[in-house]
């Protein structure tokens, strides 16, 4: 296939589905919400919660990693803002994405509408064709591997020095900014910008494996407290935090008694095997919360803000 024959289109001339209306920045704590976090019963995912909030809260009172993995569903259901604020808060000290992350954080910094209609445009073979999504982060990813950077700390560099118009709502770059670690892990043919000419697999491959390293030192450190919480990935995630606990317990020793959660619309193997249930099996805690994102992940940082 010669790939450089492809037909290509402009992001900004793309039908999208998730328009540029972002929500409002998340509110602070209310009377009313507290009455009401303090009214959940002390049972079943409500009980769960709470120790999850509890774990959250120790966490950060002993300096443990709070990493949160995470799919692109919940950049694209508007919680940008959200995950931002905590962030900004602690509660927030790694995110580890898979690459379709990368993507709609950069369509909606650079234009502020991303996801388009897979359906209709598949149809046509223009599925992923937008010219700027493509070659753009294609050749950030080539400049990363020259200069031995790291793909989520290069692209979150970029776009927080570019004049992109709508920065201000990239989770990458508000995480370069409050100084949190992110770490990309890319499964080479999943991501649309892998079938742009740009596209190099000794970049990606070399960028997403610098990131994975970065990823398995950051886990090495969250025995005795820190907190792992998996937000929507049904595959990636979950393969990669299990081998980057491997690797830490293999060169560190004992790695355990931490927390982990998995938060997702439905139950899934991989998520329960390899974030709930396995990893905590020497020590520690697992939940599993089952619901929309655009709900739970909210619900749990505003319960965040209730205190003891």
């Amino acid at each position: 296939m010669d790939i450089s024959k492809l037909k290509r289109y402009s992001l900004f001339d793309r039908k999208s589905l998730v328009q540029g209306e972002f929500p409002a920045p998340p509110p602070g704590l209310s009377p009313s919400f507290l009455s009401f976090w303090q009214a959940l019963p002390s049972s079943l995912k409500a009980r769960d919660l709470k120790g999850l909030v509890t774990a959250l809260r120790d966490a950060q009172t002993k300096a443990k990693p709070i990493i949160w993995m995470m799919g692109a569903h919940a950049i694209k259901t508007g919680l940008s803002p959200w995950l931002i604020d905590a962030m900004k808060q602690g509660w927030i000290t790694h995110l580890a994405m898979n690459g379709a992350c990368v993507i709609h954080d950069f369509e909606l910094a650079l234009c502020g509408n991303t996801s388009e209609d897979v359906a209709e445009a598949l149809a046509d073979g223009s599925f992923g064709m937008a010219r700027e999504t493509g070659a753009t982060l294609n050749q950030w990813i080539n400049q990363a591997a020259a200069q031995d950077v790291g793909l989520g700390e290069f692209v979150g560099q970029q776009i927080a020095c570019s004049t992109f118009v709508h920065k201000e709502r990239s989770l990458l770059a508000n995480a370069y900014h409050q100084k949190v670690t992110v770490s990309v892990h890319v499964a080479l043919g999943t991501d649309i910008i892998h079938h742009h000419p740009e596209a190099r697999g000794e970049a990606i491959g070399k960028t997403s494996l610098q990131d994975f390293h970065s990823f398995c030192e950051m886990v090495s450190r969250i025995g005795e407290g820190g907190v792992v919480i998996n937000m929507g990935s049904a595959v990636v995630l979950p393969e990669v935090f299990l081998k980057a606990l491997t690797v830490a317990r293999n060169l560190c020793g004992p790695v355990k008694n931490f927390t982990t959660a998995n938060f997702d619309m439905i139950q899934q193997y991989r998520p329960n095997e390899n974030v709930v249930r396995r990893p905590v099996l020497e020590g520690g805690k697992g939940y599993s919360f089952t619901g929309h994102h655009e709900l739970m992940i909210p619900l749990l940082i505003m319960g965040l803000l209730v205190g003891e």
